[in-house]
């Protein structure tokens, strides 16, 4: 597996993923230079965000390097492009509606630094796959020399792109601040934690499970292990009861006591009694 001496770890958008570029050949470079790089999309110009020492990639795969710093006509010249892009949409969007393609959502274009790529993602809400070969000779047309690709996008990429206030009130989403990458987020995570299950109350502004319900699953997954489950019989300083609720984050437990009241006991105060202890086996009566 080969080692990188230098890598760089660019970003191409403010709030955007993380891409590892070789960066041997550049000594000097700091975090925050404007670098020029080729990617799948084409040559961009993007902004390093970490310099890494040391480097080895997870896969056998060979990075490619950075091409040169941007200079300050580099800069003009993606602006010029940039500023392009707003036309872009509003053409696609026009063509997607005298197409008749229903359901297909156009969400931003993107150029490449030198204008020679040009990008379209869409979002759509059908499930069946959509012919717009139609769509892409259009635009095609309109915008040549430029090669025009369609690139189909997430309802959470989409949520990103549109920015905007979350469901939880914050005047910007989560995804937009400050997320670079989408986690895998399941119910069982609120289940954790001991959420409302209510669709209202665990859905994003995409349609999707919350991003946030992740930030603090481990917290209460881990202080659960140390806690009895639901239904357990404990010892406590009053009595004996059983477990009827559990509070990770304070490390406490509420027991429903024989008598039928309900306390709330540190973890530290309490032990379960084991199954086989609480009820012991019955004795065989042989004749």
């Amino acid at each position: 597996m080969a080692t990188y001496s230098s890598v760089a770890s660019v970003r191409f958008a403010k709030v955007g993923k993380l891409y590892h570029f070789d960066s041997s050949t550049f000594p000097d470079l700091k975090n925050g230079d404007a670098v020029i790089v080729e990617t799948s999309r084409g040559w961009q110009i993007g902004r390093v965000a970490q310099l890494i020492k040391d480097y080895s990639p997870q896969e056998n795969i060979a990075l490619k390097p950075i091409d040169r710093l941007a200079t300050a006509r580099d800069l003009v010249i993606h602006q010029q492009w940039k500023a392009k892009e707003e036309d872009v949409v509003a053409y696609a969007k026009k063509r997607t509606k005298e197409l008749g393609l229903i359901g297909i959502k156009i969400v931003f274009a993107e150029y490449s630094f030198d204008g020679s790529r040009l990008t379209i993602l869409f979002s759509t809400e059908n499930e069946d796959k959509v012919d717009l070969k139609s769509l892409r000779q259009d635009i095609q047309k309109a915008y040549a020399p430029s090669q025009v690709e369609l690139r189909q996008i997430g309802p959470r990429d989409v949520a990103k792109a549109m920015c905007g206030m979350g469901a939880c009130g914050l005047e910007t989403r989560c995804c937009s601040k400050f997320l670079c990458d989408f986690s895998s987020i399941s119910i069982r995570m609120a289940k954790e934690q001991g959420i409302s299950l209510t669709p209202t109350e665990i859905t994003g502004m995409c349609g999707r499970l919350r991003c946030c319900l992740i930030y603090e699953y481990e917290t209460y997954a881990t202080a659960r292990k140390l806690l009895p489950k639901r239904n357990k019989r404990v010892l406590t300083p009053a009595g004996e009861g059983k477990v009827v609720d559990v509070r990770p984050l304070t490390e406490t437990v509420v027991v429903q006591l024989n008598n039928d009241t309900q306390r709330e006991f540190p973890s530290n105060e309490i032990r379960v009694i084991e199954d086989e202890q609480h009820h012991p086996p019955k004795t065989q009566v042989v004749d």
